[in-house]
């Protein structure tokens, strides 16, 4: 078998359940995978503040990268090592383009500092023990020009997946629109070239390895640039269709273990870094 150097996951609907949890079959096969000396990396949409419960959930104190590929951060030491930002102009532009094309739309700022918000966005998870975010028009949000990783446009009488493909032609050039929930509609904007692919290949990269050496797992449109480039791609058997096509394999449900499944099957088979 050929050596696989890099585990990397999404977490939400990949390995993390509806409930919040990870499951300890998960985590018994992503320790399994470490004590191998294969590097265990999460590669999620959501902000760094959303990565506490996942370190305490596994005890990861590395590297993570968050924002859909625009933020890497440091677990143990919880700061921002590296990020990707709009431009404050491109900021405007997306949220000009969007609120034309998608009446009723509402949108919110994720930045180096701190989630901020138009006072109709609607906040479908609550940070319980934060102090609520900032709310104003966009002047008021961009006033002293933060240092924006992600764009949010939610629209209430919206479809996720309809939506993303009005938003990636009106985009084009411009930023990287995905979701991440067919549930919710809500895009997540991310500026021009910035995806989860591209951070881990900077990630791969500066370990001095290739694409051939990762196995990749996710369930949702902002994973399929990251399946596509691993050199081994799993969707999970009830991810979004466009996860399903991009993907060399399909594991089981999340709800069943599909990644733990996956990795025990490579493991016995002799995946190690070495």
């Amino acid at each position: 078998m050929v050596p696989v150097r890099v585990v990397a996951s999404d977490l939400d609907g990949t390995i993390v359940r509806p409930d919040g949890g990870i499951s300890a079959r998960t985590l018994a096969a992503l320790r399994a995978c470490l004590d191998r000396g294969i590097d265990v990396l999460f590669v999620t949409g959501r902000p760094p503040r959303w990565m506490v419960p996942i370190a305490e959930a596994t005890g990861l104190r590395g590297t993570v990268v968050c924002g859909n590929g625009a933020v890497v951060y440091d677990l143990g030491a919880a700061r921002i090592v590296r990020s990707r930002t709009f431009e404050v102009a491109t900021v405007r532009r997306v949220v000009h383009v969007l609120r034309d094309l998608l009446p009723g739309s509402h949108f919110a700022l994720e930045t180096a500092t701190g989630f901020r918000r138009e006072p109709g966005f609607v906040v479908h998870h609550d940070d319980a023990d934060a102090p609520p975010p900032p709310e104003g028009d966009l002047d008021e949000l961009l006033v002293d020009r933060p240092a924006v990783f992600k764009v949010l446009c939610r629209a209430e009488r919206g479809r996720a997946d309809a939506m993303l493909a009005l938003a990636r032609t009106a985009l084009v050039g411009v930023a990287e629109p995905v979701h991440s929930s067919s549930t919710f509609p809500l895009l997540e904007i991310s500026a021009p070239g910035v995806s989860k692919a591209s951070a881990l290949a900077e990630f791969v990269r500066e370990r001095g390895l290739t694409a051939a050496d990762v196995v990749a797992f996710g369930d949702m449109p902002n994973d399929v640039a990251m399946l596509r480039w691993a050199g081994r791609g799993y969707a999970m058997a009830d991810g979004h269709p466009e996860a399903l096509a991009a993907a060399d394999g399909i594991a089981p449900p999340c709800a069943e273990d599909g990644v733990a499944r996956v990795l025990e099957v490579l493991l016995d088979g002799g995946m190690s870094a070495r």
